[in-house]
């Protein structure tokens, strides 16, 4: 559900070029809200809830962005897009950034003309089946209808798994997550594949999650993050700033709770007190005022936060944070210095 490379390189890479040609932050501050690109519903990720607000793991970067630039995390506008017309919101400026489930690949990033800001989730691709099939390995699947995304390289992926491993599957197409869980519940297919992290937000919305098991095998390695147009440093400096300032928050223990305190003067910290712009000009440098990531941190927490209040263990997604834990706890999540 991250990994369309059906539309023409040439294509989306010549639109990019053109909405890259104008500043990104003058057009933000000019609108007065932030154009966030989303999915079209992935619980815990990014979804409308009972009342039409967005939500999610994803949905609190895009709130953090608006809080940095605009001091207002709920001046977003969600456009959700799928994994065919991702890319084409981005490249035509329709949306500023995207923040939904989008791998980290050479072509994106070179060839289709984008600019990844960094790395949120550390996924892989995974399978989901029925307890009933009696299934306890993807390699057991030979002969199997598979629900699977169109225009996404989680087609390569499945494709270049079932021949590595001799087995034979059927494809079943599908657009959005949420016709794969349609066609899956109903028994259209054996098996639905895509990002496990996607596996397990969708199998905590079924009536019964106990019935169905995420397979153990793990096929790809799926970098999960922001991207924007290249063309526009300034704007992908924000970004990627705005990402890094939630993940340097929750190693250095600033939390949605506390920052306002830290922030009404300096810490005993150095680093602390230049994250919260009461010591340096690091704000200035990006063009944005000094308290830029107190506000995105205010938003909705550091990167811990977001994380455990969308996806984490205590939620009905139950994700563990393994490869996403910080680099303190054995984890990959790391930012650069704020120096």
């Amino acid at each position: 559900m991250k990994k369309s490379v059906i539309l023409g390189a040439l294509t989306v890479a010549g639109l990019a070029a053109g909405a890259a040609s104008a500043a990104t932050l003058d057009d933000v501050r000019a609108r007065g809200k932030l154009n966030c690109g989303v999915t079209t519903g992935l619980t815990g990720f990014a979804a409308p809830d009972a009342n039409g607000v967005w939500e999610g793991f994803d949905v609190g970067v895009c709130r953090a962005v608006a809080a940095a630039v605009l001091g207002d995390a709920t001046a977003v506008e969600f456009v959700p897009t799928t994994g065919q017309t991702r890319f084409t919101a981005l490249a035509s400026g329709e949306v500023d950034m995207l923040a939904r489930n989008t791998t980290w690949t050479f072509s994106r990033d070179v060839d289709l003309k984008f600019e990844f800001t960094g790395i949120n989730y550390y996924d892989g691709q995974g399978f989901i089946v029925p307890r009933s099939l009696g299934v306890s390995s993807a390699k057991d699947l030979d002969g199997a209808t598979v629900c699977i995304q169109t225009g996404t390289t989680t087609e390569l992926n499945l494709a270049d798994f079932f021949r590595a491993n001799n087995i034979s599957y059927e494809p079943v197409p599908i657009e959005t997550n949420a016709e794969g869980q349609q066609l899956y519940l109903a028994g259209s297919c054996d098996t639905y594949t895509t990002d496990a992290s996607g596996l397990a937000a969708t199998r905590a919305t079924f009536e019964n999650p106990g019935d169905h098991v995420i397979l153990p095998e793990i096929i790809s390695k799926e970098p999960l993050g922001p991207l924007v147009r290249h063309g526009d440093n300034e704007w992908g400096d924000i970004v990627r700033w705005t990402l890094n300032a939630l993940v340097s928050a929750e190693e250095l223990g600033v939390t949605s709770a506390n920052v306002a305190e830290l922030a009404a003067g300096p810490t005993g910290n150095p680093e602390v007190n230049r994250l919260l712009g009461t010591e340096g000009e690091l704000g200035a440098m990006l063009g944005l005022e000094a308290d830029w990531a107190v506000k995105a941190i205010a938003a909705g927490g550091n990167y811990g936060e977001l994380f455990e209040t969308n996806i984490g263990e205590n939620t009905p997604i139950g994700l563990a944070r393994g490869l996403n834990a910080q680099w303190t706890e054995g984890g990959l999540i790391y930012s650069p210095p704020f120096r």
